[in-house]
């Protein structure tokens, strides 16, 4: 089936808060680079790549930035809104194109899901026909929060499983996005093909949501914090169900990405969804690339996990430093923050 493209005016605000943050980051001449103080430079400005206006890493990353910002002497960090992991990996290194929001600068500091974070290491997935020029030089700063798959259809669907999405209406998540990543991987592992087997949409999941609520779509696929603004929101008008992602499928999803874990979404976390259901999570990590200074990386980190009681989002409980290097696998961590994460006890 050809696969669809919703234009809302979410996307075009997506585009306009973009051209703003570009402005935002446009230092001065004499400002320093990416956590280096030059001449008679007295801001450092560094660019956080979040994700998209309707999920989760664009209103959290806007309060961790506010955080660094107000309790790391020096420096400046503004967010952009971004298409999300996929694009953010590519950021890291240079200038890349994003759908909705055009030609976005380089990013020193970005947001991830971890399992797409090894993906760009390896070469794999969406990185193997167009690697990354440094893969080796991606370093984790930690974790944030679990990135947890919710696959949503309403209360009265008749679809029951991943399997029985095909030849449905499917938001599979933007391009280039860990959903977009993460949902072909699932519909793969069920035996279904995203390119042949639905008619796929590409919207952020604010989209997404909103469509599904309206019927106009029969599922949606979304990576994010648990409860999720979104679901919630359109369970408010519009009993709704998660999907189950378990069994040999998920089994086999965890043995080929050990990202991956499962995860049990309580019963009533959703309006409609009274029984558990078992789905995978990932994690939303920080990444940068060598070029920060070490004592930055250092203050960075500190700052976010000290703090973290201060981040009114939804997910702010979950930035804990126990689990600021879960599932962090072949990615190695910054110097800056290693050395942080050493002196509180969390690595040997």
């Amino acid at each position: 089936m050809s696969k669809g493209r919703r234009t809302t005016r979410a996307s075009v605000a997506v585009a306009a808060a973009a051209v703003v943050a570009l402005s935002a980051c446009a230092a001065p001449e004499d400002a320093a680079g990416p956590g280096q103080d030059e001449g008679d430079a007295e801001t450092t400005f560094l660019q956080l790549a979040t994700g998209s206006t309707g999920g989760t890493y664009y209103p959290l990353g806007g309060e961790i930035a506010q955080l660094w910002t107000s309790n790391v002497e020096g420096i400046q960090v503004d967010t952009l809104a971004t298409g999300a992991s996929v694009q953010n990996m590519r950021a890291l290194e240079g200038e890349t194109e994003d759908a909705e929001a055009g030609q976005i600068d380089q990013s020193e500091l970005v947001m991830a899901v971890n399992g797409v974070a090894m993906q760009a290491q390896a070469s794999t997935g969406p990185f193997e026909e167009e690697p990354l020029a440094n893969p080796d030089d991606i370093l984790a700063l930690g974790n944030i929060y679990p990135e947890v798959m919710q696959v949503v259809v309403s209360a009265d669907s008749d679809i029951e499983s991943i399997a029985d999405l095909e030849g449905a209406d499917v938001e599979i998540g933007p391009p280039g996005s860990g959903t977009e990543v993460a949902a072909r991987q699932i519909l793969e592992a069920y035996g279904v093909d995203p390119d042949e087997d639905i008619n796929a949409f590409d919207s952020t999941f604010g989209d997404a949501a909103t469509a599904l609520g309206d019927g106009q779509v029969d599922a949606a696929f979304g990576i994010l914090s648990v409860p999720a603004a979104g679901i919630v929101e359109v369970g408010a008008s519009n009993e709704v169900r998660l999907l189950p992602i378990d069994g040999e499928e998920a089994e086999g999803l965890i043995e080929a990405d050990p990202s991956y874990s499962p995860l049990t979404i309580p019963g009533g976390t959703y309006n409609g969804q009274d029984d558990d259901v078992v789905t995978l999570t990932q994690w939303a990590t920080l990444y940068t690339t060598s070029a920060l200074e070490e004592d930055l990386a250092y203050d960075l980190v500190r700052v976010m996990y000290e703090n973290s009681g201060d981040i009114a989002h939804d997910v702010g409980s979950q930035v804990q430093l126990d689990t600021a290097v879960d599932g962090l696998g072949s990615m190695e961590l910054h110097p800056g923050a290693e050395r942080f994460y050493q002196e509180e006890g969390i690595l040997d």
